[in-house]
C-alpha cells in the first residue's frame, strides 16, 4: 500500500506552473508533461485536478488575468490629476508598471487562444471590463475603451518592434488619445 502524500497546495502549484509553461512555450507548446515537470508533481495529478488540458489552461489564464488586474489597479492607485493619469498610462506602456515580458506573452497567448476557443473569451472580457473600470475613474467610458486598446496595442508594438516607440512619443500619443483637460 502506498502512502498518500499530503499536498494541499498541489492544484495551485499546477496552475502556477501552467502559467510559467505557457509563458515559456506558448499555448501550442504546452503539454501535460511540461506542466507536471514544472510543478514537480506526478503526471496523474493533472488529470486528478483538471478535466483536461483545456480546463487547466483556462484556469491558468483566469488566475493570470486576476493577478494582472490587481497589478493594473495598484498601478493607478494614487493617481489624481490628468497629468498623473497620462504619466501612469505612459509608464504602463513603457514597461514600468509591474508587468514583465512573460506576463505580456501570456496575455497575448490568451488573446490568440480566445479567438479559437470561445470559452476563453469570458476570461478576456472580464479582464477588459476590469481594466476599463479602472480607467473610467479618470475618463469617460468611450475614452477608457480607447485607452485600453491603446495600451494593448502599443505594448504589442513595443514587444514586437525592433525599434520601439520612444517614451516621449508614447506620452504624446496618450495625451492626444485622452484629449484636453475638460
Amino acid at each position: 500500500m502506498s502512502i498518500r502524500r499530503h499536498d494541499p497546495d498541489r492544484k495551485d502549484r499546477i496552475i502556477d506552473a501552467a502559467i510559467g509553461v505557457i509563458a515559456e512555450h506558448g499555448v501550442a507548446g504546452t503539454t501535460h508533461r511540461l506542466i507536471a515537470a514544472a510543478a514537480d508533481v506526478p503526471l496523474g495529478s493533472l488529470t486528478y485536478h483538471f478535466s483536461g488540458l483545456d480546463d487547466l489552461r483556462a484556469q491558468a489564464f483566469r488566475r493570470h488575468a486576476e493577478r494582472m488586474s490587481v497589478i493594473y489597479e495598484a498601478h493607478f492607485r494614487g493617481v489624481r490629476t490628468r497629468a498623473e493619469f497620462v504619466e501612469a498610462v505612459t509608464d504602463l506602456i513603457d514597461g514600468d508598471a509591474g508587468a514583465s515580458a512573460p506576463d505580456w506573452a501570456i496575455a497575448y497567448e490568451l488573446y490568440l487562444a480566445a479567438l479559437r476557443e470561445p470559452a476563453l473569451r469570458e476570461i478576456t472580457e472580464a479582464w477588459m471590463r476590469s481594466s476599463r473600470a479602472v480607467l473610467e475613474r479618470y475618463v469617460d467610458p468611450t475614452t477608457a475603451r480607447g485607452v485600453d486598446a491603446l495600451i494593448e496595442g502599443l505594448v504589442m508594438h513595443k514587444t514586437l518592434s525592433t525599434r520601439p516607440v520612444s517614451r516621449q512619443d508614447i506620452r504624446t500619443i496618450v495625451e492626444r488619445t485622452i484629449g484636453p483637460t475638460p
